[in-house]
């Protein structure tokens, strides 16, 4: 475990080492956040704060990963879809800037990006990796096999998930927080799998492979969050938001505990039925449920400081993803034995 403890170490060194000149970069690019009209109006006071800073969480993490990664399908394929997903929010960002509005790329081309993803992350865990086309489902103990839907449920996860994730980045450390505590848990699973493999010297590469992306990505957000804590000196932007969102679909994934994701990624399951109801209720009613969607919008309408939301939904999040864990631990662990 030496490997995950230094890869999760030095990502956070290097994110909060670089992270000032990272983000004077940033303004003297002129690479300022772009506030929607609609949402509420003490924002506009963060309009032109730094954004892409994904670009340094992508970056601490990666590096490190790289140096002591143990090159197993499971990981890169965590890497691949991390990086993929990453390129996309970095395109809809460039655009952002570039064109100065709050929307960047198109969601059809979003939707392209995302169905590639899919298809490598889908290729690697089927046809070169380890794993079938069954989905677990835990308390009722049942296994389905989704044959070729397997795919388009893959899609549903990583799109799902990024999309869910990009949604909740809307207050300072909102997204970095959860997301940490996200990654802890799939850290914690991929442990103890990787413990439970084998005897010392011959356990799992790729449970451990898996361990160290994911400790990679928990220091890199880490010290990405020193700087995005309110009063946020830096956004993730969709560059970050989209990455995290996608490495943690695919941790699931990897792990087959896909199922689990509505616990693990709880929060983000939550911000995005928000945001559904309210348009389905606005255009089937005329009426809103919400003062305003994303939920966390709906809170800072009631008058919540954006420090009391955020603490809220980490510890909101935190439980959800004890629940996620409490549940592999009893339905899971009996199938590393």
């Amino acid at each position: 475990m030496v490997r995950v403890l230094i890869a999760g170490l030095v990502a956070m060194v290097i994110a909060v080492a670089i992270g000032p000149q990272f983000i004077e970069w940033l303004r003297r690019q002129s690479v300022g956040q772009q506030i929607r009209e609609e949402g509420p109006k003490h924002h506009q006071a963060k309009k032109g704060t730094p954004t892409m800073g994904g670009l340094l969480i992508v970056f601490a993490a990666v590096a490190p990963f790289l140096v002591v990664s143990l090159y197993t399908i499971p990981g890169l394929t965590i890497l691949f879809a991390t990086v993929g997903c990453a390129l996309i929010g970095f395109a809809d960002d460039f655009l952002k800037v570039r064109k100065q509005r709050s929307l960047g790329l198109s969601g059809r081309w979003k939707m392209l990006g995302l169905v590639l993803i899919t298809a490598g992350v889908g290729w690697a865990t089927t046809h070169i990796g380890y794993m079938d086309t069954e989905i677990y489902f835990p308390v009722i103990d049942v296994n389905v096999d989704l044959h070729w839907l397997y795919f388009p449920f893959l899609f549903l996860v990583i799109a799902g998930t990024s999309n869910g994730v990009n949604l909740t980045d809307g207050l300072d450390g909102l997204a970095a927080g959860t997301c940490a505590i996200s990654l802890l848990t799939f850290l914690a699973i991929a442990a103890i799998d990787w413990l439970r493999s084998g005897e010392p010297g011959f356990r799992s590469d790729e449970y451990l492979d898996i361990a160290i992306i994911a400790a990679a990505l928990i220091g890199a957000v880490i010290g990405f969050l020193w700087f995005n804590a309110f009063p946020a000196e830096v956004f993730m932007g969709d560059t970050g938001s989209m990455a995290l969102g996608g490495a943690i679909a695919t941790l699931s994934i990897v792990t087959e505990t896909e199922v689990l994701l509505i616990f693990i990624g709880g929060i983000y399951l939550i911000e995005t039925l928000s945001v559904i109801i309210q348009v389905a209720s606005f255009k089937r009613t005329g009426k809103r449920v919400f003062l305003m969607a994303p939920i966390h919008h709906h809170f800072e309408m009631k008058a919540w400081s954006e420090t009391k939301i955020m603490v809220r939904f980490w510890i909101i999040g935190a439980i959800l993803c004890a629940i996620g864990f409490v549940l592999y631990y009893r339905y899971y662990l009996r199938f590393n034995l």
